[in-house]
């Protein structure tokens, strides 16, 4: 078969290649996994909850590989370190709610009936993981499918396959068996054919809509559960009572950090028209304070986007909001590593629309556009214009405001004062075409579990 090649958004060098697996050879990893997974949920709750973390924490050793090598698969630069802080936090919660969440429910235990319902691991779960935040997608579902008793079967995104190779060695060595968690490198058609196949008790896919069609399509008539986080076009809405600084701080940084390559990065901004003239000011000189640059230099903040191809669409969404009347506040020029590839000086983009793709299809790039609005029902009829609805941004001084106007915005998280994170203790979800599922909290047990319930009689 035909070798996957890793193009490095560095330097455009192939970086690493793999072979992808023959189907055959797919069908017995799975097999395996099947296997394995009785004898690895029989074990006890505490033994998997310790071996997940030691896995984790054998990645934390990790380190000084992990980020230089994420650097050269999709980079970010190695100022920020990893994805740790996330990993760590998220496991952490996950197994400290594990116990509670996983215990049976008890509804009667009487000398005449004993009536509970439980939760039993759904077999195998199939990963499959996207580049973006390659280690933290991962561990959203890894670490609850694992604790839980189900076995994983992980395949990465060309772009980092490397990270599924790097968490199976960690949590191999850390004691997790080879066959409760495999790292597989698989082509499409294999993909779709094992689903197909309902060899799989849960599918996860964070990736396109495109690719979300691809895996319902190929899981219809086999009733396999999916949980699917597609795209995504976050908006930001900064009222009249919003604290200016901190807003244009967040908005801004959630729009370019990691090249604005965030699931839930904000895309749009939408501002009270009394803030607005000192909003697009603010954010202009927050934008021209990063440094584009090789993500090995210790002073980029912003690093290639992670693939040249990405980069196209972003300018070609640019150039044509420029066609149709926007107006780019960011001079090039200023981001002199601005190749025309894979390094992309970030944008604003004001005097936008909605008729403008950059304001309604997913960017996944370094660009905003910022809209004048004139007040909250406005801002709720252009955060609610979108095929998409993952997070967003509201800019108050009051909880019940925000929450009121959360009530009214079409997403699966609204966030007060922040942007672009995720709470392990609440749950990762959305609506629209971004998906349906959820990962994270105690639902996220629930997706990787089914409901079992005992009704037992004495006679």
């Amino acid at each position: 078969m035909k070798p996957i090649e890793l193009i490095s958004p560095v330097d455009g060098s192939v970086y690493a290649e793999r072979t992808p697996l023959s189907l055959p050879a797919a069908q017995a990893a799975v097999a395996a996994a099947k296997s394995a997974q009785k004898p690895w949920a029989a074990r006890p709750l505490a033994e998997r909850i310790a071996l997940v973390k030691a896995g984790v924490a054998r990645l934390n050793d990790m380190k000084d590989v992990v980020v230089p090598e994420l650097a050269w698969q999709m980079g970010r630069p190695t100022r920020f370190g990893g994805e740790y802080g996330g990993v760590n936090a998220r496991t952490d919660y996950m197994a400290e709610i594990a116990e509670k969440t996983l215990a049976p429910l008890m509804v009667e235990d009487s000398d005449k009936f004993r009536r509970y319902l439980a939760r039993e691991a759904l077999g195998v779960v199939f990963i499959v993981a996207p580049w973006n935040y390659p280690y933290l997608t991962t561990i959203n579902t890894l670490v609850p499918a694992l604790i839980a008793g189900n076995t994983v079967i992980l395949k990465h995104a060309s772009q980092t396959m490397l990270v599924g190779e790097r968490l199976a060695e960690a949590f191999h060595a850390a004691g997790v068996p080879e066959d409760v968690f495999q790292n597989v490198v698989l082509d499409h058609a294999a993909t779709e054919a094992l689903i197909a196949a309902r060899s799989f008790g849960f599918v996860n896919f964070t990736g396109s809509v495109a690719g979300g069609l691809a895996m319902e399509k190929a899981a219809a008539g086999t009733f396999t559960p999916l949980g699917l986080e597609l795209g995504g076009k976050d908006p930001g809405y900064v009222r009249h009572d919003a604290n200016l600084d901190a807003a244009v701080d967040t908005l801004m940084d959630g729009a370019m950090f990691n090249a604005g390559q965030c699931c839930c990065g904000i895309e749009r901004v939408y501002v009270h028209a009394s803030l607005y003239d000192a909003f697009v000011e603010k954010s202009v000189a927050w934008v021209n304070a990063l440094k584009l640059g090789n993500p090995f230099d210790a002073d980029s903040t912003l690093g290639p986007m992670a693939h040249k191809r990405f980069a196209a669409v972003v300018r070609g969404q640019i150039a044509e909001a420029v066609a149709k009347g926007a107006k780019p506040l960011i001079d090039v020029k200023n981001f002199a590593a601005d190749d025309g590839g894979a390094y992309l000086a970030p944008q604003i983009l004001i005097n936008v629309d909605h008729s403008m793709r950059v304001m309604t299809e997913e960017s996944f790039g370094p660009v905003v556009g910022i809209m004048k609005v004139a007040d909250d029902a406005e801002a709720i009829r252009l955060m609610n214009d979108s095929p998409y609805g993952l997070t967003a941004s509201v800019w108050t001084q009051d909880y019940d405001t925000a929450a009121a106007i959360g009530q009214q915005i079409e997403t699966g998280t609204v966030f007060m004062n922040r942007a672009d994170y995720l709470d392990p203790a609440l749950c990762w979800t959305g609506c629209k075409d971004t998906g349906r599922g959820g990962s994270l909290s105690y639902l996220g047990f629930h997706s990787v579990t089914r409901p079992k319930s005992y009704h037992l009689k004495k006679v």
